[in-house]
């Protein structure tokens, strides 16, 4: 009980849904000792109402508290035009990679994204994605990259250092070049898990990757732009 009257006194209470707590006073409360029938009430006070300055919204299944007057940035999938991407695939793999790149482009296609201001570039595996992302983006022509490849796990370490070392260099090329590089390499245990992601029963990957790189490539251009 003194836990909940202290989340009260620092004011956590006033987070949380006022309909997520109801006390009401009956007459079995006069058996209750003193300090518990004041810990009630003070409850009840402090989880009556959020503070004016705070609005109340509701995310999915999750109450969530937004302070009125923020600023949110965020990337328009609708607002393509002028948006250049550079699309980086391996050929390692290539029945998968082939698939997660028409996904790709078709997504491109869907969102208004023009198919001159979309470059395909093919390196030999995953492993050689990082370098030419990192490239193609300080190279100033492009909002965004995405790179697409697909590391199958073998009976060797070999798929843990290429599948490692895709991801680091794919995040590496993004922070230095300052521009979106967008993780599309599956990483899986099997040839079935791929194929199954790879435009299967589980979705294309590339498609939902390059939604990402759009979205991203918007919030920069139109938000984060020196």
């Amino acid at each position: 009980m003194e836990r909940m009257s202290s989340l009260g006194a620092t004011g956590i209470g006033h987070l949380l849904p006022s309909t997520s707590v109801t006390l009401r006073t009956t007459k079995s409360s006069q058996f209750l000792p003193k300090t518990v029938t004041k810990t009630l009430a003070f409850l009840s006070h402090s989880l009556r109402a959020p503070p004016a300055d705070l609005v109340r919204t509701r995310n999915f299944r999750s109450p969530v508290v937004v302070f009125a007057g923020n600023r949110h940035l965020v990337g328009s999938v609708t607002n393509t035009k002028g948006l250049r991407f550079a699309v980086v695939v391996a050929r390692f793999n290539e029945i998968i990679t082939n698939s997660l790149l028409e996904g790709a482009l078709q997504t491109f296609k869907q969102y208004s994204v023009k198919e001159e201001d979309v470059t395909v570039v093919k390196v030999p595996g995953s492993f050689e994605i990082p370098v030419v992302a990192q490239k193609l983006g300080k190279s100033g022509a492009y909002n965004a990259i995405l790179c697409i490849g697909a590391v199958i796990r073998g009976d060797t370490t070999h798929y843990d250092a290429v599948a490692n070392s895709a991801a680091s260099g794919v995040l590496n090329a993004g922070l230095s070049s300052g521009v979106p590089c967008v993780f599309g390499v599956l990483t899986c245990d099997s040839m079935e898990q791929a194929i199954n992601r790879a435009g299967g029963k589980s979705g294309n990957k590339g498609a939902e990757a390059a939604l990402t790189a759009i979205e991203m490539a918007s919030l920069f251009e139109h938000h984060l732009k020196k």
